[in-house]
């Protein structure tokens, strides 16, 4: 079964988007020095962009034109 590449593609434009959320409220707590929690989100966001990568894999267009 082929994966729905549409269906994807628009989880991934939707995870980008939480991506850089969590990005900037990491930035607002790394800013108020609140360490503990910037460092949790940072790890967060890392976990996130990650699973970005992955799912780029899957809604890139194959080699073989498939």
């Amino acid at each position: 079964m082929s994966a729905p590449i549409a269906e994807l593609s628009s989880v991934a434009t939707a995870l980008a988007e939480l991506t850089r959320r969590l990005g900037a409220i990491a930035e607002a707590a790394e800013a108020e020095n609140d360490e503990e929690t910037s460092t949790e989100l940072y790890t967060v966001e890392r976990a996130l962009r990650s699973a970005q990568r992955r799912l780029q894999k899957l809604t890139a267009p194959h080699p073989d034109g498939t």
